[in-house]
Parts: C-alpha cells; structure tokens; sequence
C-alpha cells in the first residue's frame, strides 16, 4: 500500500538478550523467533521464544507486552502463534501454546491464557471472546 509506514520496512536486527536499538524490544532465544514482514513489536515488548515463537505478516504488538513460551510460575511450556494481520494491545501478556488467529484484536491490558480464533476481538484478564470482527 503505497504511503504506508511499512514502505521501508526492513528485518530488524535482533541482539539476544540486548533492547532493540532503534525499537525498545528484548528477545530471548532469537533462533526459535520467525518473524513475519512488515511487523511491529512495541517498545519494551519482551519475548521468551525458548519453544518457538511464529510471529506473522502484519502483526502489530503494542508495547510493554509479554509473550511467554515457558511459564515458570505453572511450567507450562508451548509455542506461541501470531497469526497474519493480529493486533495486541499495549501491556498484554501471552502464555504459552497459545495461537492468536488471524484479523484478530487483543485488548489492552489483557492476559492471554487461551487460542483466540480468526477475526475476533478479544480482551481481559484472564482473556475473554468479546465477538466477531465483520471482514
């Protein structure tokens, strides 16, 4: 789309357990990460990808956010998906083996503990379906 801000995206070089330094984010095991094009991570954003994380085209992650493949509290552990054209909110948490659909939007704030399907919108803590998103 011509005029977007993604017109000059480019892979973002990611340092293993160093801030992002142009965006604020902090990765942890880089090599089990597969991100997507023209993706946005927030700033101060942290992922555990210790059992992989799929992060897919078009994903905007709002900042302060969490995404957990290795729970230490209940030792769950799981890959995370991130579904094409998904939207987090701003200080949400996502846990492990979760799969956020696609055209989905996360709340703000919200702890996802649970799959949330294609074109929903979803929020609260824990996580709640709200509805359908019309496409």
């Amino acid at each position: 789309m011509p005029g977007s801000r993604f017109d000059y995206w480019e892979f973002p070089k990611i340092e293993e357990k160093k801030l992002h330094r142009k965006y604020y984010f902090l990765i942890q095991h880089k090599d089990k990460l597969e991100l997507g094009e023209n993706t946005d991570i927030g700033a101060f954003t942290y992922i555990n990808a210790i059992h992989g994380v799929v992060i897919e085209k078009n994903v905007q992650i709002g900042s302060h956010c969490s995404i957990y493949t290795h729970s230490t509290i209940d030792d769950k552990k799981g890959k995370v998906i991130i579904k094409e054209n998904a939207r987090i909110g701003t200080h949400s948490s996502v846990m492990p083996g979760v799969t956020i659909g696609k055209n989905t939007v996360v709340g703000a704030h919200s702890f996802v503990n649970k799959d949330i399907p294609d074109n929903t919108l979803a929020y609260g803590v824990p996580v709640k379906i709200i509805r359908k998103i019309k496409k």
